[in-house]
């Protein structure tokens, strides 16, 4: 639309002359009713007897419009944030989930939103909450879950192919929250548990296996002598008595000290 070069017509061009030929005699006083403020965030869409006049949007600044045949539209260029309300969706795997989200985008081209949909804002929300819907309903519970921003990213994609068109570039998509029924979240806590657990056994069973292993060198070391299984005997005792703060009694083989001095004489 921006790019038509067509006219407005002999009967155009004379109301034009007639509307300036108003402004010069009505002058100075019409002069404020023909110049409009465009903010530095803004752009102005001027329409003359209808139709887009064939260069691109105003601004910012001071510009000077025909009171008469001209109508002017300004537009925000600003970052829009727009809030997708929770949507009730069916994942691949039958799992029924709300999800909500964020989108952030902004107009490039304020022609294109002028001209080629009614309500901007309202179409680009609406078209994210059937975009939501449409590609999480193709995902399932886990992907959904675990994939947040592979999701975010696609969804993106696909808002921003769609509202090119609109004059829309659609900058960034977030996934803020996913609630699923309690049935599921108690299925799921117990699934959980029950890994967390046969996972535990598994360890245990690893150091039982170990420790084994370590006892059995442990008790070969100590039949090689037959003074090292007292000893390890009495530093256990030490030991225990250091931990727990405590005077322990136990009786000691008279052997013990038999076998310790012969050893001590044939060495």
């Amino acid at each position: 639309i921006a790019d038509r070069q067509e006219g407005i017509g002999v009967c155009g061009w004379i109301l034009v002359s007639l509307s300036f030929l108003l402004v010069l005699i009505t002058f100075p006083i019409s002069i404020w009713a023909c110049i409009k403020v465009v903010r530095e965030y803004e752009r102005a869409v001027v329409f003359r007897l209808g139709r887009i006049l064939p260069k691109k949007a105003k601004g910012p600044g001071m510009i000077l419009v025909l009171p008469c045949t001209d109508t002017l539209i300004k537009v925000d260029l600003r970052t829009v944030t727009c809030r997708i309300p929770p949507q009730e969706i069916l994942t691949r795997d039958a799992v029924t989930t709300q999800v909500d989200g964020v989108v952030h985008y902004r107009i490039h081209s304020a022609v294109s939103a002028v001209a080629n949909v009614t309500d901007v804002h309202s179409a680009t929300l609406l078209l994210a909450q059937t975009t939501l819907r449409n590609v999480l309903g193709t995902q399932s519970l886990a992907q959904l879950l675990a994939g947040r921003e592979e999701t975010a990213h696609s969804i993106q994609a696909t808002l921003d192919s769609a509202t090119e068109q609109w004059g829309v570039k659609v900058a960034c998509v977030e996934i803020k929250d996913i609630r699923i029924p309690m049935a599921m979240q108690r299925a799921m806590a117990a699934e959980a548990e029950a890994a967390r657990e046969t996972k535990d056994k598994v360890v245990a069973a690893e150091g039982e296996m170990n420790a084994s292993k370590a006892l059995q060198k442990a008790s070969m070391v100590l039949a090689e002598s037959l003074a090292g299984l007292p000893l390890r005997y009495l530093q256990t005792l030490t030991a225990v008595a250091a931990q727990n703060n405590s005077t322990i009694v136990f009786p000691l083989p008279m052997n013990m000290f038999g076998s310790l001095g012969q050893k001590r004489t044939g060495g």
